[in-house]
């Protein structure tokens, strides 16, 4: 037999791939197919040789030659190489889905992108938003789990505040530390979910167990239920996982005396099931404010269980506790009734640390536990059923005082100030049952676009009990009464308070007749995403809810009484998106919501929300639902290698049917409930509620996060809004005495917002970073107009961190909050004596962190 010569061509390959030569880039899969064209190559001319008449050739067996050194690649080359091997590689982590968390970083957050994670690609909730963010037909302004600790944002409040677009409200109602926000100028304190469900308890929420912070801006009904007017708030839990397990530390120390501690455990107990616990222990003040303190305790468990792979179940439960002494703010300056010269008392000379509560009376807590199972089963490839199921309670407890009615004696000078110390006392305890039912079927080639079906059932059954202290007389100005160690005390120094050690007794135990708020609610509701090409997305949605609310309660007689109303909601949203570009959108959407009476779950009376269940007849002041209704114009694109994404957006919202408080003179002075308006100047004066004004918030909305470099993060947002009255129902007679509200601008809402974070990462070890935050002045005022008699000022605030990794394991921050030492406000509490929320001062803080 003939001895066959390999041809040049495959014997170079050959050769140089035996060397394990990878100048090209081939796999071993490569070596393979060559070796085996090889062999065929080789057998088959040797049939082909045996075949033949021509005399044998003798071919002599191949040899290595020693490769010239002209051949090898310069150092230049080899670095050029390498280069574009890690930009490949790069590129192909960053355009890889992320299912799972990346070896070395167990704990990423599997919604975020990996080589970015200020940029989070999606939401949660991936039935009712299957696309990208950057393809979503809304404002969405998602707060990663590596934002918020860029933040140091260890509560809700935190990270809101630091959030343009949204501004923080005081406890109206009685509801003094449940977490209140305003979310485009409207009222989104009972439109916090976790996990896609509606959070009713009236609490402060944590961030221990938070792996991200997703804010729905515009109406959100059909996605989310009753209210959600401006938006919705939506707190992801952190997951379990079964691809590896892992054990975090983080331990801060601060000079407010903070001392605070977590601790995250993910353990693997077998490829289908995995357990995760994290816990907290903090102890601390609060910066600039004497005798301030903020406890928290907390724990969260969270299971996944995939016994096959068309079957997962997860669960998580939270519980949380959080006790100290409580901090309603200081007295707020006005040189007459109807000045507009005033401002809170520190701004003119009262010392910012000033506390006016009392510590052997006053305490707070408030409490969470909230326990959660979700079972999804796909049932074909394209089908899937999920059904959560959920269980809470929580409570509100304490006895503050406020700082009330600043008053000075005729001749006296400024320093002499004394204000009247009111108490205030609350016991709510909310409890809640949910169960949220969905399908979601993917189909395609229905004229070319691809869908995304999804229909659900939910039923809500909501029930809270709301008491109080006896012995104090909240809210109530008791004038010169002596101090006795209830009720209220006058003659405080503003700028002394004297009284802050008093001796107290124990305070007495609870009323006994709590005022009771009962909702159900259920619902149904189909959403459809509809992508043609990812050319076009049409993006729609309609819900129906079906909502009763009963109350019932006790006069200040003793006498009792009950109310109830139910409501039959729609809602509906329709979007447009439009894609120009792989990494671009443009973007038209339209919604509708509702907000029945009650909705905010706090409220005990008309003024504040809710209802009255002593008031009879038509007193009772059940009103019909406010309608909202949004257009949203936007575009959002991803730049920088698709590591940044920037939105821009013109929104405008309008709400109808909308509640109005105003001064009534009344006909007869023994009716002083009734809304008549008297012809001429009545006898008596009295607020009064009513329902069918209108009001308008329009704006611009911008937003950016993500990295501009591998080494450079942003995450930040500016809000410009416009809020008037257009609809008031001002008398036709007297306008003087009762003045009508049509274009005033709105309260608690700051018309110009703006945040920015950035961090920038140095080498391997280093990175530094800083905040800045800007809100405008804020108007006081409840319910409707704003009362622009009373506001708090804008301010500018400024944070900055630097961290070091020491190894892969350990890494120190230190962070500075307000560097300036800035002195401003959070909230005004607006009533006939308001007071304000004073923001913390300057503090640094040092976190060690371990992972293993």
């Amino acid at each position: 037999m003939g001895v066959t010569r390999t041809p040049r061509s495959l014997r170079s390959v050959a050769v140089r791939k035996s060397f394990g030569s990878n100048l090209d880039g081939a796999t071993g899969k490569t070596v393979s197919a060559v070796a085996s064209l090889i062999a065929v190559a080789s057998v088959s001319t040797g049939a082909q040789a045996q075949q033949s008449t021509l005399p044998p050739v003798n071919v002599d067996a191949p040899k290595e030659r020693p490769r010239s050194t002209a051949a090898k690649p310069t150092p230049e080359q080899t670095r050029a190489r390498n280069a574009l091997r890690r930009a490949a590689q790069r590129q192909q982590a960053a355009q890889a889905p992320v299912a799972n968390p990346a070896p070395g970083a167990p704990d990423r957050n599997p919604y975020a992108d990996p080589a970015a994670p200020y940029k989070v690609d999606h939401m949660q909730a991936s039935g009712k938003f299957p696309e990208k963010l950057v393809d979503t037909p809304r404002s969405v302004t998602v707060l990663s789990k590596e934002v918020l600790e860029d933040k140091g944002a260890t509560s809700l409040k935190q990270a809101i505040l630091s959030t343009a677009g949204v501004t923080l409200g005081t406890g109206e109602g009685g509801n003094a530390f449940g977490d209140r926000f305003f979310i485009r100028g409207f009222d989104a304190r009972n439109d916090i979910f976790i996990d896609g469900m509606r959070d009713a308890g009236v609490s402060v929420r944590e961030n221990f167990f938070t792996e991200q912070v997703e804010i729905l801006r515009g109406p959100a009904s059909s996605f989310a239920g009753r209210g959600t007017a401006g938006g919705a708030i939506n707190i992801v839990t952190k997951q379990a996982t079964t691809e590896k397990s892992f054990y975090n530390m983080d331990t801060t120390f601060g000079t407010d005396q903070t001392k605070r501690v977590t601790l995250d455990v993910n353990q693997v107990v077998d490829p289908t099931f995995a357990i995760r616990a994290v816990g907290l222990f903090q102890d601390a003040k609060v910066a600039g404010r004497d005798r301030v303190t903020d406890n928290r305790d907390g724990a969260f468990v969270a299971t996944t269980w995939k016994p096959t792979d068309a079957i997962k179940i997860t669960s998580n439960y939270i519980h949380t506790e959080l006790t100290g002494m409580p901090d309603f703010g200081v007295p707020y300056y006005r040189p007459s009734p109807t000045s507009t010269s005033g401002g809170p008392f520190p701004d003119f000379g009262v010392n910012r640390n000033n506390f006016y509560g009392f510590v052997n009376r006053d305490f707070y807590r408030t409490g969470q536990d909230i326990g959660t199972v979700n079972a999804e089963v796909q049932i074909t490839p394209d089908l899937m059923l999920s059904n959560k199921i959920r269980e809470s309670h929580s409570t509100q407890n304490y006895i503050g005082t406020l700082p009330e009615s600043p008053t000075l004696a005729a001749g006296a000078p400024f320093t002499a100030y004394t204000l009247t110390a009111n108490p205030q006392s609350r016991y709510q305890a909310t409890d809640v049952f949910a169960n949220q039912t969905e399908a979601t079927y993917k189909f395609n080639d229905v004229a070319g676009f691809k869908h995304t079906l999804l229909a659900g059932i939910e039923y809500d059954r909501e029930r809270s009990s709301i008491d109080s202290y006896t012995g104090l007389s909240s809210e109530i100005t008791t004038g010169t009464t002596p101090f006795t160690g209830g009720g209220s005390t006058s003659g405080v120094s503003v700028f002394y308070p004297q009284a802050t050690d008093n001796p107290f007794p124990i305070p007495g135990g609870l009323t006994g007749k709590p005022t009771k708020i009962g909702i159900d609610t259920t619902s149904g509701y189909v959403v459809d995403s509809a992508n043609y090409r990812d050319l076009l997305i049409l993006n729609g949605g309609f819900r129906y809810d079906d909502y009763n609310i009963k109350t019932s309660g006790f006069s200040a007689t003793g006498a009792p009484g009950q109310q109830s109303a139910e409501f039959l909601i729609p809602s509906f949203n329709l979007g447009l998106t439009l894609k120009p570009l792989p990494n671009g959108s443009v973007y038209v959407a339209y919604a509708t919501s509702s907000n029945p009476v009650g909705a905010e779950f706090d409220g005990t009376s008309t003024a504040y929300g809710g209802i009255n269940p002593t008031l009879a007849g038509g007193n009772a002041q059940i009103f019909g639902p406010e309608k909202n209704k949004a257009i949203e114009l936007g575009t959002k694109w991803e730049l920088f290698d698709r590591h940044l994404l920037v939105t821009a957006a013109l929104f405008q919202t309008e709400k109808e049917n909308a509640r109005e408080a105003q001064n009534v003179g009344s006909v007869a002075a023994a009716t002083p409930l009734g809304c008549t308006y008297a012809p001429v100047a009545p006898a008596t004066t009295v607020s009064c509620i009513t329902a069918g004004a209108a009001y308008r918030i329009r704006g611009i909305d911008l937003g950016v996060g993500g990295n501009i470099t591998d080494k450079w993060s942003l995450s930040g947002g500016l809000v410009l809004m416009q809020s008037e009255v257009t609809k008031s129902l001002a008398p036709s007679a007297n306008i003087a005495l009762y003045p009508t509200n049509v274009g005033r601008p709105l309260a608690n809402i700051a018309h110009q917002s703006f945040s920015l974070l950035s961090k920038y990462q140095f080498n391997d070890i280093w990175e530094l970073g800083g905040q800045a935050v800007y809100r405008s002045q804020i108007y006081g005022g409840t319910l409707l107009a704003a009362n622009q008699g009373t506001s708090i000022p804008g301010y500018w605030r400024f944070d900055a961190f630097t961290e070091a990794k020491i190894n892969k394991n350990w890494r120190l921050k230190l962070a500075v909050n307000n560097i300036f030492d800035k002195r401003y406000y959070d909230a005004l509490y607006q009533s006939a004596a308001p007071f304000v929320l004073e923001a913390p001062g300057r503090a640094a803080y040092l976190t060690i962190s371990a992972r293993y």
